[in-house]
């Protein structure tokens, strides 16, 4: 059944519910999929940016470049990184059913040249700018839910 303005149709009151993730299961799902969004502060205001990336032994890690605002803040002086959220997700748009990750910690550029090769090797940009950065978020909350059909 559709409402005719070409949305898709509702399920019935009581038969979705969200069930929250444990942090296993969290990392699990996104290290399923190969892209998400990353947010950051940029001139006080937040900031989103569509990035594909890789997980690593329960970090994230994301290809940047020279002169992108995130690697900029990654690069922070004193070495204790940025502030970050990464959101991935896998939801159908006609059931409106799937899951939903949220990690959030600190992000800092990877320095170590050796690392920085094997997340080059790992980890190839979509995009067409030169990735010559890697930025790791070593997430200190996660939270996630599945959003499942049923009573």
């Amino acid at each position: 059944m559709t409402t005719g303005t070409g949305t898709a149709p509702s399920l019935p009151p009581g038969s979705r519910r969200s069930v929250e993730l444990d942090r296993d299961e969290a990392l699990r799902l996104l290290g399923s999929v190969p892209f998400g969004r990353i947010v950051f502060t940029r001139h006080a205001l937040p900031t989103v940016r569509p990035v594909n990336h890789v997980l690593d032994g329960g970090d994230i890690v994301i290809r940047t470049h020279d002169g992108a605002a995130l690697t900029a803040h990654a690069q922070d002086g004193d070495g204790a990184g940025v502030v970050v959220a990464y959101e991935a997700d896998v939801i159908d748009p006609d059931s409106r059913l799937g899951w939903s990750v949220v990690a959030t910690g600190y992000a800092r550029l990877v320095t170590d040249p050796a690392e920085l090769a094997r997340y080059r090797a790992l980890l190839v940009p979509w995009t067409g700018h030169a990735m010559d950065h890697a930025v790791r978020i070593r997430p200190d909350l996660i939270t996630g839910v599945r959003l499942t059909a049923g009573a």
